[in-house]
């Protein structure tokens, strides 16, 4: 039998591959699989958000992915009687990205780019090959693939990844529990061609009885359409006619839709798994948590899932840390995934509620009151850093440690390292810890810092800062693979780093 894999990848979707990209970079031995013979060609997941662009970066695909999509930066709420109000997006609040826009680009066209990507470091995507069992066995999991062709293999790993969406093999496998419920709600979904839309905004049209969407797109066809279903409507196959149709009942403007790529009807569930984690099993993206499409938030949580949980699993793999780091993945993962679940519920239900007065404030009030409380510089700024993800810290975390001089400006530790000055995340991008010196050279040198790196080299890399400092003072941090400070301190004493890298990545 072959020697034991370190990791199998379940599932090659955005969160499979992603998750992919980073055990790679880390030279680890991973096998990805998935049961479906291509990659999606439609566009299920239509936006990728700024934090999720950051991240990405240190493998080289993120100018890949801008190149391909649609920056959209403008909505156009239309309200009855043909009035339609421009609300700006990610304008505000957004000095410390270099993304400081929403990137709207096909789930298809983001794999095609993770998947080229890992093409070109000669990784293969096993496709038709699909899990058929699991079993712990010996401090190794034991998997049963079955490929397109009917062979099947049985191959041992000492960690297994459940990136296989909502129906998870792994997690029903691994008994774990998936629970919520279903909106009793049906929408309907389509790419293809408007006439009469502006281009180069995203569009929503609100009414009564429900909502309508247009977002840009460009590839596989100009715009995402998405609408809830009229409930007295009736129930029938999914046609160009229907979708004419339904437009024509929430628009007053005359929009001709033609050439549609793909056009369906779906249900929406709210669920989550009770853990993300059974023993060496663990859980990402869907297979963890699915929700309404509100705020984009779905295939972009499942990315930073992925890259949350890949590094780990590549120090421990490789002998570098404990395998209490692991334990971490469910301790930083489940309450923001928790949160999304909270927060896409609230914007669901009052985006498709029945109820007379949310259906009046719907339709009335929110179109004319949103202008004017967005016009509030600091609140537009706190909702666009939630919607992006660029909010989301750890430092509640294990691995989340205050130095004894904790500074009084700039990141803390748990905080996500922000792009200012500019440069400075480019400086952290490489795979590994990156530990940052700011204040003037000669204050730091190999007799500060040689302790701290013996028996770690090639583990973190040092960066003396001169005009890329975060801090106002002399100050240095340490930031972990997925780019968020895991300790951070004022002034030269190293005492607190010396106990944090013992702890985490002993010698």
């Amino acid at each position: 039998m072959a020697a034991p894999l370190d990791v199998l990848v379940v599932g090659a979707g955005p969160t499979g591959l992603a998750l992919a990209a980073q055990l790679r970079s880390y030279d680890t031995g991973f096998r990805i699989v998935d049961r479906s013979p291509d990659r999606v060609r439609e566009s299920r997941a239509l936006a990728i958000q700024p934090r999720t662009l950051e991240m990405l970066n240190g493998f080289g695909v993120t100018e890949r992915l801008v190149e391909r999509g649609n920056p959209a930066v403008q909505l156009r709420m239309h309200l009855p009687r043909g009035v339609a109000v421009q609300l700006p997006l990610f304008d505000i609040g957004f000095q410390d990205t270099p993304y400081p826009y929403l990137l709207f680009l096909s789930q298809a066209e983001t794999e095609r780019v993770l998947t080229e990507h890992l093409s070109q470091q000669d990784v293969p995507v096993e496709r038709g090959t699909e899990l058929l069992r699991l079993e712990r066995e010996s401090g190794l999991v034991k998997c049963r693939l079955r490929r397109r062709d009917g062979t099947e293999e049985t191959v041992s790993a000492r960690y297994v990844v459940g990136c296989d969406g909502a129906h998870s093999r792994v997690r029903s496998q691994a008994g774990i529990d998936f629970e919520g419920y279903a909106y009793p709600q049906t929408f309907l979904l389509a790419d293809l061609e408007v006439d009469g839309l502006e281009q180069g905004a995203a569009h929503t049209f609100m009414t009564e009885i429900g909502m309508l969407f247009f977002f840009p797109l460009g590839s596989p066809a100009t715009w995402r359409m998405l609408a809830m279903w009229p409930k007295d409507a009736p129930d029938t196959e999914v046609t160009l006619d229907l979708l004419q149709g339904v437009v024509d009942r929430y628009a007053d403007e005359r929009l001709v839709l033609r050439d549609p790529v793909w056009m369906t009807d779906f249900r929406i569930h709210n669920r989550g798994a009770v853990s993300h984690r059974a023993g060496r099993c663990f859980l990402a993206g869907d297979a963890a948590h699915i929700h309404s499409p509100a705020g984009a938030q779905g295939m972009n949580t499942g990315i930073q899932d992925a890259l949350n949980l890949g590094w780990k699993l590549a120090f421990v793999c490789r002998g570098a840390a404990p395998g209490a780091l692991l334990e971490t993945y469910e301790a930083e993962r489940a309450p923001i995934g928790h949160s999304v679940l909270r927060f896409t519920d609230r914007a669901f239900t009052i985006g498709t509620s029945h109820h007379p007065l949310i259906r009046l404030a719907r339709a009335r009030l929110a179109p004319r009151l949103a202008p004017l409380a967005l016009r509030a510089d600091g609140l537009r700024g706190r909702v666009f850093r939630t919607v992006s993800e660029l909010g989301i810290h750890y430092r509640s975390s294990p691995l989340s440690t205050i130095g004894p001089r904790p500074p009084r400006k700039g990141p803390r530790a748990g905080d996500r390292l922000p792009d200012l000055p500019r440069g400075i995340q480019a400086l952290a991008a490489a795979p590994g810890f990156h530990l940052l010196l700011a204040g003037p050279p000669r204050l730091w040198g190999d007799r500060r810092t040689g302790p701290l790196l013996h028996g770690r080299e090639g583990l973190v890399s040092v960066h003396h800062l001169d005009t890329h400092n975060p801090w106002p003072d002399v100050a240095h941090g340490l930031v972990r693979p997925d780019g968020y400070l895991g300790y951070a301190a004022l002034g030269t004493g190293s005492q607190g780093l010396h106990a944090y890298l013992d702890q985490w990545l002993p010698t």
